[in-house]
């Protein structure tokens, strides 16, 4: 218990609060459990809770006309998601699935809302959660017009292993969980073209690629290639 109170600390939803305010917040909290692959919810279903990840990691995707997938982001461990029905109560835009097993903490709007009316600073910080998926959205979009794919390859490596990475004696190590396929997705280029540019990155020994994770052996010139 103690280690997911720490987890849900660290959420924007309970980060302004005092230790009686997330107390009062957490009794309506409920348990979620997914199994690898699961879907939590599917775009244009009705939206009535927002989440916080306990553990393990989620995909959020939207589908394409034709049935192709498009991966927007990939959560971990004390990330939010679904609030955006809160404020705008039409169908999800995206789709939720456990990447991994996952653990999650749901809330109920119904839940949600007489706690903002008294609690005002949790409004301030599901708006300052918004504003931040909005700035990252802009800068995808930018990304995708002005970085080229392997750009954009070492920039989302770094976003990731900003979040998901453990130093080790060899480099940052970085279990993203993500299919060649999934990261392909998130970049927004083809499969192979991004195989293309991380077998590059591993040839002039900026990292090392073993399944489903990579470790990063020289973060700087990443972060030289991202710009």
């Amino acid at each position: 218990m103690d280690e997911t109170n720490e987890v849900l600390r660290k959420a924007p939803l309970f980060e302004a609060l005092d230790e009686e305010g997330a107390a009062a917040l957490r009794a309506s909290v409920s348990e979620v459990r997914l199994g690898r692959g699961q879907t939590l919810f599917s775009e244009g279903d009705e939206g009535d809770r927002l989440y916080v990840i306990l553990s393990g990691k989620v995909k959020l995707t939207r589908a394409a006309v034709d049935g192709r997938e498009n991966l927007l982001s990939v959560l971990g461990p004390s990330e939010m998601f679904g609030e955006l029905s809160l404020f705008d109560p039409r169908p999800r835009t995206a789709s939720a699935i456990a990447v991994t097993d996952a653990v999650l903490a749901g809330l109920g709007h119904d839940d949600l809302r007489p706690f903002i009316a008294q609690q005002p600073q949790v409004s301030l910080q599901l708006l300052k959660a918004l504003a931040s998926r909005l700035r990252r959205t802009n800068d995808v979009m930018s990304d995708l017009v002005f970085t080229d794919v392997p750009g954009r390859v070492a920039g989302q490596l770094l976003d990731l292993a900003d979040r998901f990475g453990k130093e080790g004696e060899d480099g940052l190590h970085v279990h993203h969980d993500l299919t060649q396929e999934e990261l392909a997705q998130l970049v927004g280029a083809s499969r192979e073209t991004v195989n293309k540019a991380l077998a590059e990155f591993a040839l002039r020994g900026w990292l090392r690629i073993e399944a489903k994770a990579v470790v990063l052996l020289d973060a700087e010139r990443m972060r030289r290639r991202a710009r």
